[in-house]
C-alpha cells in the first residue's frame, strides 16, 4: 500500500496578522530576518539588469516583506498568496497603495502569458506539492528575458538537523511541521525543472544564518530570535539557497 506523503503545515500563516511585524518567540522573525537581506539582492539585481521600472509577480507573497519594498521602489507589483488573512496583512501595510494583491493557485495563476519581467518564489516552493508545476507557471508568465528568483532547501542530512529539527529546538513557537523533509529540493532537481521550463539559472548561492555574529548564539541559548540575528550568502548549497534564472525564447 502507498504511504500518503505527509503536508507542510501551511494553515499558521492564517493566524500571524500583526505578528508578521515580528515576533521574537516564532519562526517568522527568521523570515524578516531573511528579507533583510534577499530583498535588497532582489533589488540589486533589477537595477543592474533592468533601465526601467519592472512588471514583478511575487508568488507566495505573505505579508508583502517584498512586495511593498519593491512597489516602493516604483515597480508595478502584484502579490498572490492563499492566505486571505496574510493578503489583507500586506495590502494594509502597502504605503504606496499600489500593489494589487490577489487571492491565486501559484499552479494556476490567473494571468496572461509573458504579463512579468521579474516572478519571485522566495520560501515558497519547498511549501507546495509538485514544485515543478510552479515553476512551469512562473516560466509561463515571465517575458523572454525576464528573471525567476527563488530561494528554498537542499534536502540533506544538514538542512534537516538545522532549518526543521535546529528551529523546532531553538525556536519556542515553532509551528508542527511547518517545514517538511520531504518536500526539500535538491539544486540539481531545481536546474532540472528551471531548464524544462526554458529558465537559464545565471546565479545559485547559498544562503545561511550567519553563525559568526553573537545574536546567532544568543538565540540559540535563549530560544528567542535576537534582534541582531542575520542570514549571508555562502559558497555552500547544503542547506538553504537563492539564485535567479532568465527566461529563454522558446
Amino acid at each position: 500500500m502507498e504511504t500518503k506523503r505527509k503536508q507542510v503545515n501551511n494553515a499558521f500563516y492564517d493566524t500571524l496578522n500583526e505578528h508578521w511585524q515580528g515576533r521574537e518567540d516564532h519562526p517568522i522573525a527568521l523570515l524578516l530576518a531573511e528579507n533583510a537581506v534577499r530583498t535588497p539582492w532582489i533589488s540589486s539585481v533589477i537595477k543592474s539588469s533592468f533601465s526601467t521600472p519592472c512588471h514583478v509577480l511575487d508568488i507566495g507573497c505573505g505579508g508583502g516583506h517584498l512586495t511593498n519594498p519593491l512597489a516602493q521602489e516604483g515597480h508595478k507589483v502584484v502579490g498572490i498568496d492563499l492566505s486571505e488573512p496574510s493578503l489583507a496583512w500586506a495590502k494594509k501595510q502597502d504605503v504606496t497603495q499600489s500593489v494589487k494583491y490577489l487571492t491565486a493557485d501559484a499552479k494556476k495563476l490567473p494571468m496572461e502569458e509573458g504579463s512579468f519581467d521579474i516572478v519571485c518564489a522566495m520560501d515558497l516552493l519547498e511549501h507546495v506539492d509538485n514544485p515543478e508545476e510552479v515553476i512551469k507557471e512562473a516560466s509561463r508568465v515571465l517575458k523572454p528575458g525576464g528573471y525567476f528568483f527563488f530561494h528554498t532547501f537542499n534536502r540533506t542530512w544538514l538542512s534537516y538537523l538545522l532549518v526543521i529539527k535546529g528551529v523546532e529546538w531553538f525556536v519556542k513557537n515553532t509551528p508542527p511541521d511547518m517545514h517538511v523533509y520531504s518536500h526539500f529540493i535538491k539544486p540539481s532537481e531545481l536546474k532540472t525543472f528551471c531548464s524544462t521550463f526554458s529558465l537559464n539559472i545565471e546565479s545559485i548561492q547559498g544562503f545561511v544564518p550567519n553563525a559568526q555574529k553573537r545574536a546567532f548564539w544568543k538565540t540559540a541559548l535563549t530560544r528567542k530570535i535576537d534582534k541582531d540575528f542575520t542570514f549571508t550568502f555562502s559558497k555552500s548549497l547544503l542547506t538553504g539557497y537563492a539564485g535567479y534564472a532568465k527566461k529563454t525564447p522558446t
